[in-house]
């Protein structure tokens, strides 16, 4: 087996400062849609251990899985939150 033909491939991207500050919002934007997401899933999680639920300490449980789900979001939430005033504060430098 030989060496692999890789293509010459030129890597450099040329973007406008402006169009990086877009990029960025666009990346927060695109996280915050993925936690909305995932807090609809825990919705439903919630809704189905509900019904399904045999006794007390099945609810503790559940309540303790969502609740550490829940605070990992507030958590990603509050990077979320910086990065986007640090890209707010890239946009009203320039």
């Amino acid at each position: 087996m030989g060496m692999p033909n890789i293509p010459d491939i030129d890597p450099c991207i040329n973007l406008s400062y402006y169009d990086t500050i877009k990029l960025l919002i666009t990346s927060i934007a695109l996280e915050e849609l993925s936690l909305s997401h995932i807090l609809n899933a825990e919705g439903d999680k919630l809704q189905l251990g509900l019904k399904m639920a045999k006794n007390l300490n099945d609810l503790f449980s559940l309540n303790n899985h969502i609740n550490k789900t829940l605070r990992n979001i507030v958590k990603n939430q509050l990077l979320l939150h910086m990065k986007l005033e640090d890209t707010m504060e890239l946009f009203n430098d320039k």
